[in-house]
């Protein structure tokens, strides 16, 4: 466990570790909740499909391509659950591979009306 005091930014690198100079990786999702072996009953989104659900996350320019860094600001569910755990999905993509998902960025995905 990693304690920390409410509103503290907390900061958090992922690397990929193979001998392929040429992957990239790209946050695509993060959750918290307050059970580890939960993630679908309360859950709280850092991050969807690359873009930003809370306004303390950012990314963070890596040193390579192959780490990804973000923070965010320490928060607790409202019942004070005691901890929160962390779930992100990372995409890995070929490097200057610009159809891939890790170039896409921030994908919102659009609901059209069914007159449309």
């Amino acid at each position: 466990p990693y304690y920390v005091d409410m509103d503290q930014n907390l900061f958090l690198q992922a690397s990929l570790h193979s001998s392929d100079q040429n992957l990239t990786l790209f946050v695509d999702t993060c959750v918290a909740s307050p059970n580890s072996s939960d993630f679908r009953t309360l859950v709280y989104e850092l991050t969807k499909s690359g873009c930003a659900s809370d306004t303390t996350y950012s990314l963070f320019p890596p040193p390579r391509p192959d780490v990804a860094r973000f923070g965010f600001s320490a928060f607790s569910f409202v019942n004070r659950f005691p901890s929160v755990f962390l779930r992100c999905q990372l995409a890995v993509c070929r490097l200057h591979d610009y159809s891939s998902r890790c170039y896409q960025g921030c994908v919102s995905r659009f609901r059209r009306n069914a007159d449309s």
